[in-house]
């Protein structure tokens, strides 16, 4: 494939679903991924696909086959290996599937969340430039008609509006460039970097995207372990997918504690990754033999956690953004009606 685009975590997580299907039922890679390909109506779904199965008839391993796509986390690589070697890849996949599941709920929700702010503020914007542009020159004839002029700060407003007017292409244009501009900047890694970087450092998301990566380490750890990944090893792993700079630092002190001798519960506790109750509970867990279902309801505590954040945030801008709007149109519009009902008055 030529420039082979990464796949969504949608995407991985229904080939992952898929492929489990397929191998629990005992059909080889390679047939499988035949199969696949007849009931696939997407070109590119199609042509990955049969990659796939011309690798695997090749003789190569299916974590072989994946890696040759390039589409593929490393992190998917890695477990699908482990699962060939141990045996139970179909168990592997199953996970591999409910883990992207879950990041994919996570990334709609977080796009949700900043989707509909965009929307208000767009509406916001659209409706005070009507009233600027379209609604205060009437008013402005009415005020004329009347033998008065409108106060200082309509006028302010009316001569800001009158040069949008002026200029409206241009600034159409302007406008149309910076949104392109966004898009790209957006879609790029680099792009994507600096934004995550940004709301780990911001005040009003850090809190949320440290909760997501503490998630994203419990799933990581819950997964590797129990597709029988040696410890150091998953770290160095999940330490790709958290995307979280923070976390990524906590996670190399981790490994620093773990070649001093450490266990695993005490280098979780000397990095700070998990509170002190979650430390406690892999402590529990890790005596016990059941360290990995700890790690799985630690994961979906947090979960539960950022889902309840984000919809307390969604919450919080939703009335923010209208209280803001009904200010300003209201502050406008009264600008106007006030002296107008008293020239008005006056002349009743």
């Amino acid at each position: 494939m030529n420039n082979p685009k990464a796949l969504s975590h949608a995407e991985i997580a229904s080939f992952c679903r898929q492929s489990a299907m397929i191998i629990g039922a005992g059909i080889t890679p390679a047939e499988g991924m035949n199969i696949l390909q007849k009931d696939t109506a997407d070109l590119e779904g199609k042509e990955l696909l049969k990659q796939i199965a011309s690798s695997c008839q090749q003789g190569n391993p299916f974590s072989t086959a994946l890696e040759s796509t390039e589409v593929f986390p490393s992190y998917v690589i890695h477990l699908i290996a482990l699962g060939e070697e141990s045996g139970n890849l179909d168990d592997v996949l199953i996970s591999l599937a409910d883990y992207y599941d879950r990041e994919e709920s996570v990334s709609d929700s977080v796009k949700s969340a900043v989707t509909y702010p965009l929307i208000m503020i767009a509406m916001m914007v659209i409706i005070i430039l009507v009233l600027i542009v379209k609604v205060l020159p009437i008013f402005r004839q009415v005020f004329t008609q009347l033998g008065t002029e409108m106060n200082a700060f309509a006028t302010s407003l009316l001569s800001i509006g009158n040069t949008l007017s002026k200029y409206s292409l241009i600034i159409t244009v302007f406008i149309f460039l910076i949104v392109i501009s966004a898009l790209i900047f957006y879609k790029s890694s680099y792009g994507k970097n600096k934004i995550m970087h940004f709301l780990t450092r911001f005040p009003l998301s850090k809190k949320f995207y440290e909760k997501i990566a503490a998630g994203r380490f419990a799933n990581g750890m819950y997964l590797a372990l129990t597709s029988g990944m040696d410890t150091y090893k998953s770290l160095d792993m999940i330490s790709e997918i958290v995307e979280h700079h923070q976390m990524r630092s906590k996670i190399d002190i981790c490994k620093q504690s773990l070649e001093k001798g450490m266990t695993l519960p005490e280098a979780l506790a000397d990095a700070g990754i998990f509170s002190n109750l979650y430390s406690r509970m892999i402590s529990v867990g890790f005596r016990s033999g059941s360290v990995d279902l700890v790690f799985k309801q630690i994961a979906q505590n947090y979960d539960a956690e950022t889902e309840k954040q984000l919809n307390r945030i969604i919450s919080i801008i939703e009335p923010t953004l209208v209280i803001i709007l009904s200010l300003i149109v209201g502050m406008i519009l009264l600008s106007v009606l006030l002296p107008l009902m008293g020239i008005m008055s006056s002349i009743g």
